[in-house]
């Protein structure tokens, strides 16, 4: 009954109820489109940032990390290699071999880091064949084939076939280098990890070094949700029981706390959002529900005059609101539902804005994703804001006598 009457009394004032359900509506849309956006700004960057450097898992020698000298290479790598090739949660792994140099064209020179790779391996881990945007992948055959990004191609003016000297100091610490001919061109989403790499056959670097072994392993699991570090924590665990005591086993938000801050702010940052919508929209619904109690003073003092406890004279000013939030929430949030269903199929171009978010390894156009949990959240607090905001409106009329009530002009 109570809850039959507080719908009427909602929509006795059809223009005013509706004014508002539309600013919730078109407030929440707002609000959870720019949610999506945050999250799926966020997680590109994560994913990216996973897929290109750090991978789920990493495994280098301590003293490696310490100081990047390249005799320092992983301790009795081959146990690791053998275990990660019988377990399912790997999906695949790489061996690397890293020297920091310098790459020099006949026109220009940079400092560069030269990743020595497995070519079939270092596909599967990274995306990069798909990257490339001239050429192909590192051959296996072939005299010395490197593969640069493109902005380093256009920094030293390189084109495909283009020759290049690589030059670093070899494992007796004297300076070495050898001409490589471009093989092929990528592009990746991060503009700071296309100006600092390039990519050689291992065995090519490791010859021109003198050095034998790897530095790095990079495992990528089985997974599809980035934003959990349960499995990779977990089998990066499993790994350092196997591994000798002078190697690092890492996960990859160890390999990069950046990511887990990351990871950290996206609630903090959402939650932010949500609490200035529904500040507003409280002070809006508290507005309404003042309004349309002074206009029923009367009325509500009859009602506690013929013997209504203020106890139901409360609850149904509660129940009104209540269902003003419930109303704009649903309606709103299936509208949100709908544009983020959509935005996801489309994409939001960044224009402008790419080239700047390119430098933390965002993409081009950003995909919004709002979670189950996130729409019940929002859900939750408009409703629970919607209580709190009648709870001065029904104390006003409640503090009133029925006869002081039932004489109230307005």
């Amino acid at each position: 009954m109570v809850i039959k009457l507080a719908w009427r009394n909602l929509w006795r004032n059809k223009i005013r109820t509706s004014t508002m359900v539309c600013a919730m509506v078109f407030g929440l849309m707002g609000v959870v489109a720019m949610m999506g956006f945050m999250s799926g700004m966020y997680g590109n960057m994560i994913d990216n940032a996973i897929a290109w450097q750090t991978s789920h898992i990493q495994i280098q020698s301590q003293r490696y990390l310490d100081d990047p000298d390249i005799n320092e290479t992983l301790i009795n790598p081959q146990p690791l290699i053998e275990a990660l090739q019988r377990m399912p949660q790997v999906k695949a792994f790489s061996t690397r071999f890293l020297v920091d140099g310098m790459i020099a064209s006949a026109r220009a020179n940079r400092g560069i880091r030269i990743n020595g790779i497995d070519s079939l391996h270092e596909a599967e881990v990274t995306p990069i064949v798909g990257s490339i945007t001239q050429g192909s992948w590192l051959p296996q055959t072939g005299r010395h084939p490197i593969v640069v990004s493109q902005k380093t191609a256009e920094r030293l003016r390189l084109k495909l076939g283009s020759k290049v000297v690589l030059t670093f100091s070899n494992a007796d610490k004297d300076v070495t280098g050898a001409a490589f001919r471009v093989a092929g061109i990528f592009n990746s989403p991060s503009s700071s990890f296309d100006e600092a790499n390039s990519y050689v056959r291992r065995s090519d670097l490791s010859k021109l070094a003198g050095v034998k072994g790897i530095h790095e392993i990079a495992i990528v699991l089985n997974e599809s949700n980035n934003m959990d570090n349960h499995v990779a924590k977990q089998l990066a665990g499993q790994l350092s029981l196997l591994s000798d005591s002078g190697n690092r086993v890492r996960d990859w938000q160890q390999v990069q706390p950046m990511l887990a801050t990351i990871i950290s702010q996206m609630g903090a940052s959402n939650a932010v959002i949500l609490i200035i919508f529904v500040s507003a929209m409280g002070f809006g619904i508290v507005n309404v529900m003042l309004m349309s109690v002074f206009e029923r003073t009367r009325e509500l003092g009859m009602l506690m005059a013929i013997g209504m406890v203020k106890g139901k004279v409360f609850s149904l000013i509660i129940m009104e609101s209540t269902l003003l939030g419930v109303t704009g929430a649903t309606i709103g949030l299936l509208a949100s539902l709908m544009l983020v269903t959509l935005l996801g199929h489309t994409g939001i171009p960044l224009g402008s804005m790419a080239q700047g978010l390119g430098a933390f390894g965002v993409d081009t156009t950003l995909y919004p994703t709002v979670s189950a949990n996130e729409y019940v959240a929002v859900f939750v607090t408009v409703v629970l804001v919607s209580i709190l905001a009648s709870l001065y409106p029904a104390r006003q009329i409640l503090k009133q006598r029925p006869v002081d009530a039932m004489s109230h002009k307005h």
